[in-house]
């Protein structure tokens, strides 16, 4: 297994291909992605956040160097921001390589509230590996997407618990989370 970070030198931003590669070879190992090489692709012109898998075999992510930013230091880096967004990413990159997990559509056509539902699976993941997270920012953010409800709030810790989880019950319960909400989110206009 390799992985190549690029640019290998950064010019815009201080960060350092040598840290970056650390914390994903960690992160492979705890993920249980042994055996694949990974490439890391970082936009250090955008200093936005956006990023994506973009394949699983080798697995590459890109980045926008916003993302690996410490939010109160600008242009410096941040290992628990790398940590969070590559972690995310090779947790998913696993899923999708593991029969056992099911076959979820390519992230472009997942909907908004099946991505937050399985990005919750993936942090709460994470979390056990010993890796920070701020649960009540995840709760927010999957209430957004599926209700503030009773029903939603469970469905939240069913997925943050979840081990071994299928795509099917991924899915499903992001569909009852959303069901339970009384049709109030993504109604189109009449």
């Amino acid at each position: 297994m390799t992985t190549t970070v690029t640019p290998s030198t950064f010019t815009m931003v201080e960060y350092d291909a040598g840290v970056i590669t650390g914390i994903a070879d960690e992160l492979a190992d705890k993920v249980g992605l042994t055996g694949v090489d990974i490439e890391i692709e970082i936009d250090e012109t955008v200093p936005l956040g956006r990023n994506r898998l973009e394949s699983v075999d080798p697995v590459h992510i890109w980045v926008e160097s916003g993302a690996f930013e410490d939010a109160k230091k600008f242009r410096q880096f941040s290992e628990v921001n790398a940590a969070d967004v590559l972690g995310r990413h090779l947790m998913r990159a696993a899923d999708r390589r593991s029969d056992a997990f099911g076959n979820p559509a390519d992230d472009g056509d997942l909907s908004l509230e099946h991505r937050a539902a399985w990005d919750i699976y993936t942090v709460g993941r994470l979390t056990r590996l010993g890796y920070p997270a701020n649960r009540q920012r995840w709760l927010y953010d999957f209430r957004n997407r599926h209700g503030f409800t009773d029903v939603t709030d469970r469905i939240f810790d069913e997925l943050w618990n979840g081990t071994d989880l299928t795509w099917d019950r991924v899915s499903a319960l992001s569909d009852e989370a959303a069901a339970s909400n009384s049709g109030k989110l993504n109604r189109k206009p009449a």
